[in-house]
């Protein structure tokens, strides 16, 4: 699938093992009441049928594929996807239909009227639909969003959001390190030390259980503290 026009908005797709969800989610992010869209989606080792359907789908939904043949985790994958992009804005888009593309245009908005750098989309804010899962997840996420407030001097609701989205020039210019989900609060630190105007909007949230496929454990977590207080102290001092 090739674009005429110049995307304004690059929607990069990191997938490990989605064989379940990652047509449906390609479906509705052209679904959704966007401009012009860039689709870049990155398969990150994948070992059961996600490479197969991305290929047989790669003409009809995607601009750009990347195959990583080993598995890296998903800071990663996204390194490969943010150096594709050539779209105005960028946004991360997981591959798990746990965030829903009809929420983008919203996230999209402020940047459009030139108010924001970035804009997350927050899961604690608004009146959108959230599934009810995990308390300890709940937890956890606004324990993490708060420690990365103190050390980055935010208020953020919702730091540990896989739905980010930026000027593309802005997230180029970012060097991401971390391999897993440790590039959320990677991210967010380095943002806040360049004094990027982040704003946030309330989406919807349809979160898996493990049985489901989710893939976010303890040692993440474990691993968001370090990233925090490491990169907390190190753009500061």
């Amino acid at each position: 699938m090739q674009n005429n026009k110049k995307p304004v908005l690059s929607v990069i797709i990191p997938a490990y093992n989605e064989e379940k969800t990652i047509e449906a989610v390609l479906k509705s992010v052209h679904e959704a009441k966007l401009p012009t869209l860039e689709v870049i989606v990155v398969d990150d080792g994948s070992h059961d049928q996600t490479h197969k359907i991305l290929k047989r789908v790669e003409k009809k939904y995607i601009d750009t594929l990347i195959f990583r043949e080993q598995n890296g985790g998903k800071g990663a994958a996204l390194r490969d996807g943010i150096a594709a992009a050539t779209g105005e804005y960028v946004v991360i888009q997981d591959a798990d239909l746990e965030y829903d593309p009809n929420d983008l245009p919203a996230l999209l908005q402020p940047l459009l009227d030139g108010r924001a750098d970035v804009v997350y989309g927050s899961r604690f804010m608004g009146s959108s639909a959230h599934r009810v899962v995990y308390f300890w997840h709940y937890l956890a996420n606004k324990s993490l969003t708060t420690l990365s407030n103190i050390f980055n001097n935010l208020n953020l609701s919702d730091m540990e959001t896989g739905y980010k989205m930026f000027k593309r020039e802005l997230i180029q210019q970012i060097e991401i390190t971390e391999n897993s989900f440790g590039i959320e609060p990677e991210i967010t630190a380095k943002i806040a030390a360049r004094r990027a105007r982040i704003y946030e909007v309330g989406i919807s949230y349809h979160g898996r259980t493990y049985e489901e496929g989710k893939k976010i454990g303890l040692k993440d977590a474990f691993r968001a503290v370090w990233v925090i207080v490491k990169y907390g102290i190190w753009l500061r001092f």
